[in-house]
């Protein structure tokens, strides 16, 4: 609609042009206003020509960069278009063509303009810097992919730098690798891969519904390994990779850590082993030049190991760029894996053949006699052998994320034929394994064909070597019977104690994880009885308020009703209404002015004891000098009585006054009149006493008020009567 558009115009500005060159002309010279438009007029018939001469070369470089910056595209339609009074004239196959074109362009830009920012903000805060100059002797063998690293469904091409993958018979499931022959060991180098092609292979319908073909069905991955780990990149401890969909690979986890990238994106990795660097042991994912992952760090079990690279995909093509120069330059100077010093790199040496043959290796043995326990001790000494079994199928298959069922029938179960339950046809009617025999068959290599029932069988074993007729195959059956070695026994007896470890740990981990999930349902438990305790108390503290408040308002109501019907018995009577409340804040008022009166008195009493405490406490040494002047007479007259009682008394002598302590004897008590031994118990036959005698315990201390118990007494009953008389007190109050 553009070209249409533009071009209906362009004429119609050439018609323009030619009228108002005509109209100046044939006006007379007064009125010659149009004149200044005439020096445009001139560039108008030139510039079509040389616009389109600079559209050609624009529009192809278009094609080869199909997916350019938006912003850029649009400065310069701008600068193409200029102002619009000096509009090139263009006809309308020149802007048809052109049109289109840009329309193209504007469909195919690559990631959104938020992602471009985070990429330019990469940029700016790299820490990497050019690679210096360096005379060492650079390595000079081409690099390569040996057929002993690849998987069977890689068919290199165009000598090893474009991989493709089979993708018929089952193998589109499975995920293909490849890896390289030349490792680094040292320094910092890149190598890069593109996306040329790619598969969307068609689905049978026959098992809609029963399996589950992985995800995603396009797949790349990129990254280093070390020699002799596993084909399919990221399955392994000792890999390090990133994939298309934006995840790092390391330790056989997957965590995101990068953008995506697509087909026709150049992809490079660059792996720096420098110790001077600041990313010194990372890896990092560059698209087209630009960085679109954080340096991520290589674990420790790689550090000092040779790291070849490796590329591993599914239903893609891919060109792997090993040259001497990156194909997109990056944010700093780096060399490409092709271009590095020999010290610096080292290469896998390939398997020396006996007698310039590859090996075929039929295993005879019995079944379920630890046939393929050989076969593991085989291959782990004998890495450059490929197995060809069920066996090895089944684990590719696990590795390329294939979901299989559990089999419900145990019976059908064995190593050497297990059942393929995948839902999916070409997995499950053995089309894999027919695809595998004929690709094995025309790819020279060391094989092992585990098949213990084919083996045993002379006619099954005739059928699979005939699949191997090239004169560079040799054709071996390796006896696998009678008494086993000892190195066979001891790695038998390791395997079992591996396993029962294994299941031990299984298990006291599994016992971990209950007695947590207990410990933590205990908790919950204990929480949710709080929390419920809370809100019961809660809620029964809202229906005491509430009961409390509905209570409150009905005594109020009450109060009101007869406040209400007080006052109307009051109109009533004719007499006048005093409400209660104003009675009894008068009452109050009262005893108010009353305890206010007593607590004077009460102050002047206590100021009065005060006083009387400290004349006692003035009079204090004198009661003790009197105290001890009578001490002394009563010494003296003891004495003086002692010496009267030593004399004999007149015959007519009255008889002396009884001593207090006579007139109540006790038993087993000294009679004295020491206060520290006086007893008391002496009021205990005082009944008698004073039944016979008439006397008072009163009347008898007014006798003798220096005896020590008459003293007692008398402290006593003054102690009983204050007492009383504070009793009395708190009686009135």
């Amino acid at each position: 609609r553009g070209g249409l558009r533009q071009g209906a115009e362009l004429p119609f500005h050439s018609w323009l042009h030619v009228s108002i060159k005509r109209s100046s002309a044939m006006a007379p010279k007064k009125k010659a206003a149009p004149k200044k438009d005439e020096p445009k007029a001139p560039p108008k018939k030139e510039e079509p020509k040389a616009a389109l001469k600079k559209e050609e070369p624009k529009a192809a470089l278009r094609k080869e960069e199909p997916k350019a910056n938006a912003a850029a595209l649009d400065a310069k339609r701008e600068e193409q278009r200029g102002p619009p009074k000096a509009a090139p004239a263009k006809t309308e196959e020149s802007t048809s063509k052109a049109v289109p074109e840009k329309r193209r362009a504007e469909e195919k830009v690559g990631e959104p303009p938020k992602k471009e920012t985070k990429v330019a903000d990469a940029d700016v805060l790299e820490k990497e810097k050019d690679a210096p100059a360096d005379k060492r002797p650079v390595v000079k063998e081409a690099i390569s992919f040996d057929p002993i690293d690849t998987t069977l469904n890689v068919i290199p091409t165009l000598d090893g730098q474009v991989l493709m993958a089979l993708s018929d018979g089952g193998m589109q499931y499975l995920i293909a690798g490849a890896r390289g022959n030349l490792g680094m060991k040292a320094g910092r180098y890149m190598f890069e891969v593109k996306i040329i092609e790619a598969l969307n292979p068609a689905e049978s319908s026959a098992a809609a519904g029963r399996g589950r073909a992985p995800a995603p069905r396009q797949l790349l991955r990129i990254g280093f390994s070390i020699a002799g780990s596993s084909l399919i990149l990221g399955e392994s401890e000792d890999h390090i990779c990133f994939d298309s969909e934006g995840a790092f690979h390391v330790s056989k986890k997957k965590t995101p850590a990068a953008q995506r990238f697509t087909r026709d994106q150049v992809i490079a990795v660059v792996l720096n082993l420098d110790p001077n660097s600041p990313n010194h042991n990372t890896l990092s994912l560059f698209r087209d030049g630009k960085r679109i992952s954080e340096p991520q760090q290589i674990p420790e079990n790689l550090h000092g190991k040779t790291l070849f690279p490796h590329v591993s995909f599914r239903n893609v093509s891919v060109q792997v760029l090993f040259g001497q120069q990156p194909a997109r330059a990056l944010p700093f100077k780096c060399k490409p894996l092709g271009a590095a010093a020999q010290a610096d790199v080292s290469k896998a040496s390939a398997p020396a053949l006996k007698d310039g043959k590859y090996e075929v290796l039929l295993p005879v043995a019995f079944p379920d006699e630890g046939t393929f326990e050989w076969l593991d001790t085989f291959l782990a000494k004998n890495p450059h052998y490929v197995e060809l079994s069920d066996r090895k199928i089944l684990d590719w298959a696990a590795s390329s994320g294939l979901w299989k069922a559990k089999s419900t029938n145990m019976s059908k179960y064995s190593n050497d034929k297990p059942e393929f339950n995948f839902g999916l046809p070409a997995m499950d009617d053995f089309s894999i394994q027919r695809v595998m025999t004929t690709v094995a068959s025309v790819v020279p290599r060391n094989y092992v064909v585990m098949e213990v029932k084919s083996n045993l069988i002379k006619d099954d074993r005739q059928r699979v070597l005939e699949s191997f007729k090239s004169p560079h195959f040799k054709k071996v059956a390796q006896v696998v019977m009678g008494e086993p070695t000892d190195e066979f026994k001891q790695m038998a007896l390791d395997k079992l104690l591996e396993e029962k470890q294994a299941k031990a740990d299984a298990a006291w981990r599994a016992k971990k994880v209950e007695e947590k999930r207990k410990k933590d349902m205990e908790e919950k438990q204990k929480k949710l009885a709080e929390m419920r305790k809370k809100a019961d108390e809660a809620r029964k503290k809202a229906a005491e308020e509430a009961k409390k408040k509905a209570e409150d308002a009905k005594k109020k109501a009450e109060e009101a009703k007869r406040k209400a019907e007080a006052k109307k018995k009051a109109e009533e009577a004719g007499e006048e209404y005093v409400e209660e409340d104003e009675a009894k804040e008068e009452e109050v008022k009262e005893e108010k002015m009353e305890v206010d009166a007593d607590g004077k008195d009460q102050t002047k009493e206590a100021k009065e004891e005060e006083e009387e405490e400290k004349k006692e406490e003035a009079e204090a040494p004198k009661e003790e000098e009197k105290k001890e002047e009578e001490e002394e007479d009563e010494k003296a007259a003891d004495k003086t009585e002692k010496d009267e009682s030593e004399k004999e008394p007149p015959a007519d002598a009255p008889a002396p006054a009884p001593a207090p302590d006579e007139l109540w004897p006790e038993p087993n008590v000294v009679k004295h009149h020491d206060a520290e031994t006086v007893t008391s118990d002496w009021g205990k036959e005082w009944p008698q006493k004073r039944e016979s005698e008439g006397k008072t315990k009163e009347k008898i201390c007014e006798e003798y008020p220096e005896s020590p118990w008459c003293k007692d007494y008398l402290e006593d009953r003054e102690q009983e009567k204050a007492e009383e008389e504070s009793a009395e007190d708190d009686d009135w109050w």
